[in-house]
């Protein structure tokens, strides 16, 4: 699996979250990997597993960053694809060593444009573009 195919994994097990509670989740962890679509090794498995629970661990400083970031706009307002790309990039940004921030914001944008509404591609670039100072 490539990275931008285990980043868009990734994307799509962070987005149950915006669906189900907290307690709820390692089930959907389960069921998101059973599930016949999602094409990954144990090896891949267990990356993807990692790097969400790091996500989730820093949950709450990583929405209060977006908060600061994105002027005009509350994380509750945004939409759940918007918010949840958004939690994916700065999460590679800020915690994430491996990957170059120009990359994290590219893969994000790229991923809007797949899954989110029609201004949401630009949205998450002008939130991510102030992370890159």
């Amino acid at each position: 699996m490539t990275r931008r195919e285990m980043r868009e994994q990734l994307f799509k097990l962070l987005f149950r979250i915006e669906f189900n509670e907290k307690e709820e989740m390692p089930e959907q962890i389960q069921l998101f990997f059973e599930d016949e679509e999602v094409e990954a090794d144990v090896q891949d498995t267990e990356e993807i597993k990692a790097k969400y629970e790091k996500i989730v661990e820093h949950l709450e400083e990583i929405d209060a960053m977006i908060g600061e970031k994105a002027e005009g706009w509350t994380v509750a307002r945004m939409g759940k694809v918007d918010i949840t790309l958004l939690r994916l990039a700065v999460y590679e940004i800020r915690y994430d060593e491996d990957i170059p921030t120009s990359v994290a914001i590219n893969e994000a944008v790229e991923l809007a444009k797949k899954f989110g509404q029609d201004g949401s591609a630009k949205f998450i670039n002008a939130v991510l573009a102030k992370f890159a100072d």
